[in-house]
């Protein structure tokens, strides 16, 4: 436990430090809303009648908390291992899942800050986002999103050495993903064949989840399919950060 708390500690003083990074996790979201709120003001979606607001709010929502789980993680686990901190840590009683989970209290903690500053903005008059009633499920949806998209990052940096290479990877992942999965355009206006291949993504889900607890659109058991969709994700993701992770660059 004390190592436990002295990672979260640490990574919490590195994030604050960095005021950079910190700035672009919350700005970059609320960018995109002003930008899809100025383009699509006032309109709505022909196919569902809901307002492109719906779909561009909770998208960009879920797609921020996603980035920055992917990006916080592989950013952090590349760094320790270059810099030897992995290998001391891996030479301490500390284990794995302290590791790991001190990252994740701190991608929670940062995913809801990003979330309660983003649905405050929406609500602001020009956006004027109105949250469902069932608005209180957003909160445990996106605990499961940031768990799924955690371990993702897990993978990425595993995988990467280099701050370059992480980069590249994640933008590799999560731009495309964003689009396919309906976080920047109302996939009811998209073909049938591109609906189909979002099912394989998981943002695809989030989405899907997170729309219907904050803007009403859907039902509970949308909210029970996409959170479905997450832990089957989150399994896949888990197995395979499990075999991936290094200590160090060659092991």
């Amino acid at each position: 436990m004390s190592a436990y708390t002295a990672l979260i500690a640490a990574g919490y003083r590195a994030q604050v430090r960095d005021r950079t990074t910190v700035f672009f996790t919350f700005a970059f979201p609320l960018i995109f809303l002003v930008v899809f709120g100025l383009i699509f003001r006032g309109r709505d979606v022909e196919e569902s009648g809901f307002s492109y607001l719906s779909y561009t709010a909770s998208g960009v929502l879920s797609w921020g908390v996603a980035n920055a789980a992917v990006f916080g993680i592989g950013f952090t686990l590349m760094q320790w291992r270059a810099d030897d901190i992995l290998r001391m840590i891996r030479m301490s009683p500390a284990p794995l899942s302290a590791v790991i989970g001190s990252r994740y209290v701190l991608a929670v903690g940062v995913g809801l800050v990003q979330s309660a500053l983003f649905v405050g903005v929406a609500m602001l008059p020009g956006f004027d986002l109105v949250p469902a009633s069932r608005w209180p499920l957003l909160i445990p949806v996106l605990v499961l999103g940031v768990t799924t998209f955690l371990l993702l990052g897990v993978i990425v940096g595993s995988i990467g050495n280099t701050p370059e290479s992480v980069a590249a990877i994640a933008n590799f992942l999560m731009l495309p993903m964003a689009f396919l999965s309906g976080s920047f355009f109302p996939l009811d206006a998209m073909p049938d064949w591109l609906q189909k291949i979002s099912l394989v993504l998981p943002l695809r889900y989030l989405n899907d989840a997170v729309a219907a607890a904050l803007t009403g659109r859907g039902d509970l058991g949308d909210i029970g399919a996409g959170c479905a969709g997450l832990v089957v994700f989150t399994v896949v993701f888990g197995v395979l950060a499990a075999r991936l992770f290094r200590w160090t660059k060659s092991s």
